[in-house]
């Protein structure tokens, strides 16, 4: 996908969360928080919960379609007579019946060196599994199984719709600490001098937004690596431990191997293995080391 369409699908996106959230905000009456008799407290908590929860799941009902645009997914066709996508369909649907899982997902390829897969989708009956080209180029029937296994976990645990909502209340606690902070302060700057809060209000806001969004990434991180080794489990049960394990033995030899194209930040947390942070960075990665889930594996939990 060219650079000129990445950047329409993402403005068009963008226009389309506030023109739907504006409407909303307009439907039930959101008067403005900020007045001259200080905060309507009221209006401020609808205001930071629509705001916050109605963006996050707006990207969770685009999910898919967009993961399908930005990384030019092709879905297999379920009638395809191709033998290797019969097969890769075929294992993703046995697994997704052994999950209990009474709709079966989309399942796609998308063209890209990185050894890796992901799932998404705003609920069980509209989700999608995508693999590689990478992952099946390099990838052995066994190692695959595993990381499809991974892969359906996160489908059959919820996953996808768990982190919104996660995402959703850290995006509104953080709008409103942010504002009920900003407020104050500025106010009591402004006591007596005879200027308007509104100024200072707004920068404090942007500084506070700034402070609170990077804590809230530790809870929604720590989240999702928890989220990680449940899906490993998961992975462990439907596949086999051994296949779970021989999967993120694989994933560990191909981890030098990265598309930029591909790193997607929107899809990174519900992909079996992106980039790893090192040091203070490790507390905002989604994903635990390899190393560390293959343990939890051996280990038994």
């Amino acid at each position: 996908m060219n650079f000129a369409k990445r950047i329409f699908l993402f403005l068009a996106f963008n226009i389309l969360v506030v023109m739907t959230i504006s409407f909303i905000l307009n439907l039930l009456n959101v008067k403005p928080f900020l007045n001259a008799h200080g905060l309507d407290y009221s209006s401020l908590a609808i205001f930071c919960l629509i705001w916050g929860m109605g963006g996050a799941f707006i990207s969770l009902a685009l999910s898919r379609i967009m993961a399908k645009w930005l990384l030019s997914v092709k879905v297999i066709d379920p009638n395809t007579r191709d033998s290797h996508h019969q097969k890769l369909l075929h294992t993703v649907y046995d697994l997704c019946r052994a999950a209990g899982l009474r709709h079966m997902p989309e399942v796609g390829i998308y063209n890209s060196p990185e050894v890796n897969a992901f799932a998404t989708g705003p609920m069980q009956s509209r989700s999608l599994v995508a693999v590689s080209s990478g992952l099946l180029n390099r990838m052995s029937d066994k190692e695959l199984e595993g990381v499809l296994a991974h892969e359906v976990s996160h489908i059959a645990n919820g996953d996808m719709v768990t982190m919104t909502l996660l995402q959703g209340v850290v995006n509104a606690f953080v709008m409103f600490l942010a504002r009920v902070l900003a407020f104050a302060l500025s106010a009591k700057s402004s006591q007596g001098k005879g200027r308007s809060v509104s100024g200072s209000f707004y920068l404090f806001v942007f500084l506070f937004e700034i402070i609170f969004m990077i804590l809230g990434s530790l809870v929604i991180a720590f989240y999702s690596r928890f989220r990680e080794f449940r899906a490993d489990k998961g992975g462990a049960f439907l596949a086999g431990k051994d296949k779970m394990i021989a999967a993120l033995e694989a994933l560990k030899k191909t981890v030098h191997v990265h598309d930029v194209n591909a790193e997607k930040p929107a899809l990174q947390a519900f992909k079996i293995s992106p980039s790893k942070g090192r040091g203070i960075l490790a507390l905002f990665a989604t994903h635990p080391p390899l190393e560390k889930r293959i343990k939890r594996l051996e280990e038994g939990f």
